[in-house]
């Protein structure tokens, strides 16, 4: 059995849902507003196995979070993560978290990194499976065409994380 503690974080673009384990690495992070999306993830990779309780994740969890946020890109890059999954999602979860911040590539750019060519689909949907959103940065994938392409937490969020990555990049916050 896994218990998980979750806490909310006030962000600019809404309520983050924290997710924990007592070893405080990071398993899920969502909106509130998408709390049942989360939900749904947790019960997808953990079944019935685990228990999620309100409490405080980790003061380094938090302030990397809260680093981030106030424009110290890197800050996240420290953040243990323990993500579930297939091997196959977590060779692409891998190589998301290796995208520079405020850098975006192409799912098939992607799929080439991880030495699958013809998988972009199946990177599409481990990418869309992402359970840790934001911390392992599926909102830096965009289309070949570079259009803005779906994102779990909502094109506005995504639009919003992508335009704070390149003003923090730049200086600007």
């Amino acid at each position: 059995m896994f218990s998980f503690h979750i806490e909310r974080l006030a962000t600019p673009i809404g309520h983050m849902l924290v997710v924990s384990d007592q070893n405080d690495r990071l398993r899920a992070l969502g909106w509130a507003d998408l709390e049942e999306r989360l939900q749904r993830q947790l019960t997808a990779y953990y079944g019935s196995r685990f228990k999620l309780q309100s409490g405080p994740t980790s003061a380094l969890v938090r302030n990397a979070l809260h680093g981030y946020l106030e424009g110290k890109l890197d800050a996240i890059d420290a953040i243990p993560v323990e993500t579930g999954g297939t091997a196959f999602q977590r060779s692409v979860w891998e190589e998301l978290r290796r995208i520079p911040a405020g850098v975006t590539l192409s799912y098939s750019e992607l799929a080439k990194r991880i030495g699958r060519p013809k998988a972009v689909r199946a990177v599409g949907h481990a990418n869309g499976s992402n359970p840790i959103g934001v911390v392992v940065p599926c909102h830096r994938l965009i289309g070949s065409n570079g259009s803005l392409t779906g994102y779990g937490g909502g094109l506005e969020r995504k639009r919003w994380l992508l335009k704070h990555e390149a003003a923090a990049r730049v200086g600007l916050i």
